[in-house]
């Protein structure tokens, strides 16, 4: 039931225009744009992130740059964490389309549990100009119950 959760909530962010919360024109020569969009993590829902990315509205590619930053908005539950894919190369929560040739930007969460820190990754599907290009953020578990709970149950 959580996979299917998890992926319909995945394609429901792939379009992303329903949680489009900015959008920057780069100036009135250029069809680049700035993208600013939130979502909410669909297990963690006590985080939300914000993913700036440039379209190229005329243009068949879009650049691959990306950043991403994600805060703790809401509780952050032991169940929550117990819930979440524990391995390395943790789970995709968000895919968005750059290119007509298969190139797309991603979203990942990673969960540090000795630092007890969730990682969300963006990241391009593309190499350009010799680099996959990605953007990081970080949203530590300290003062949340998880990392009390997780806490007490290590002593």
């Amino acid at each position: 039931m959580r996979l299917l959760y998890v992926a319909l909530t995945t394609l429901a962010l792939a379009g992303c225009d329903q949680n489009e919360v900015g959008d920057v024109s780069l100036g009135m020569f250029t069809t680049k744009d700035i993208k600013l969009d939130a979502f909410t993590d669909p297990v963690v829902t006590g985080v939300t992130c914000h993913v700036s990315s440039i379209e190229a509205n005329l243009d068949l590619s879009d650049p691959s740059d990306s950043s991403i930053a994600c805060r703790q908005t809401g509780p952050i539950t032991l169940a929550m964490i117990n819930e979440i894919d524990k391995s390395k190369n943790g789970e995709i929560l968000f895919t968005k389309s750059k290119s007509i040739f298969f190139k797309a930007m991603k979203i990942r969460r990673i969960l540090d549990e000795k630092n007890q820190t969730l990682m969300y990754l963006a990241y391009s599907t593309k190499e350009t100009s010799g680099s996959f290009k990605h953007s990081l953020s970080t949203v530590p578990l300290y003062g949340t119950t998880a990392y009390n709970d997780a806490a007490q149950h290590s002593d």
